[in-house]
């Protein structure tokens, strides 16, 4: 088995992808996960945050996210990869961020704020259940009556997805291709998953060839080692200023995560 190097759920690469090169392939991916037609997907469709920041590369929480307009509605599309344990009340988070910013300032018209979707992709597990798509609207907890259509919430666990994908299923031939870790892998989904599928393996590989994601990944790198290096400077200071005033170093330890040795041989 040959290993990709880069996969689609490596969050650069999945927005270089879909934003910059294929804007296309988004439109189909974005409807199969929906579960609406792509033909029925009107001309409002568009992303709302194509740039990539050079500066936000290295936060260290960095995210990146596609945001759409589609058919009226807000859709934030959200690739995660680790298990955090706090997904549930991320992505719940997310929602509320991109709803409440669509009320312009001073305004109460509450009821013409948009219908606002979040959808993850997850390389883990979530829920204790068989089923690899959830779904999550308001409902009432006893006559699960809806409260507003206004919020909803997909998950799509790629782990839970079968391993024999069905060639005319182009949801499940979707994220098999985020799924996919190996060169095999991409070559099973040209051999099943027709025209579509063929084009979008094709240009899945020779955009994670590109030059352009590989500056991109130096950027990133480069800013997080920077972000390390003053984090483990500022950690320095910190234990140099509490071993001056006294303080034991296992406790030092315990609040800066520089180990005793270290914490030791301060100058």
């Amino acid at each position: 088995m040959t290993e990709l190097k880069h996969k689609l759920t490596d969050d650069v690469l999945f927005k270089l992808f879909f934003v910059k090169y294929e804007t296309t392939f988004l439109k189909r991916l974005i409807a199969a996960l929906l579960g609406i037609r792509v033909e029925d997907i009107g001309k409002d469709f568009g992303v709302t945050n194509s740039a990539m920041p050079p500066n936000m590369l290295g936060e260290k929480f960095c995210h990146l996210d596609i945001n759409m307009t589609v058919n009226g509605q807000r859709v934030d599309l959200e690739v995660q990869v680790k298990n955090r344990g706090d997904y549930p009340e991320r992505s719940l988070y997310y929602w509320a961020r991109d709803y409440s910013s669509a009320l312009p300032a001073g305004s109460e018209n509450y009821s013409a704020l948009p219908r606002t979707i979040v959808v993850s992709i997850l390389a883990f597990p979530l829920f204790r259940c068989a089923e690899y798509h959830s779904e999550f609207e308001l409902l009432e907890v006893r006559r699960h009556e809806r409260l507003t259509d206004r919020l909803a919430l997909h998950y799509f666990e790629l782990p839970k997805l079968p391993e024999v994908v069905d060639s005319g299923d182009e949801l499940k031939l979707w994220l098999a291709l985020f799924k996919a870790d190996t060169e095999e892998k991409l070559d099973e989904l040209l051999s099943v998953g027709g025209d579509v599928m063929a084009q979008a393996v094709e240009a899945l590989r020779n955009v994670s060839a590109s030059e352009e994601l590989r500056e991109l990944e130096r950027m990133r790198d480069r800013a997080r080692r920077n972000e390390a290096s003053a984090l483990r400077a500022q950690k320095i200071e910190i234990a140099q200023s509490l071993k001056d005033g006294g303080m034991d170093v296992d406790a030092i330890s315990k609040h800066t995560g520089l180990t005793v040795d270290e914490i030791l041989n301060l100058k």
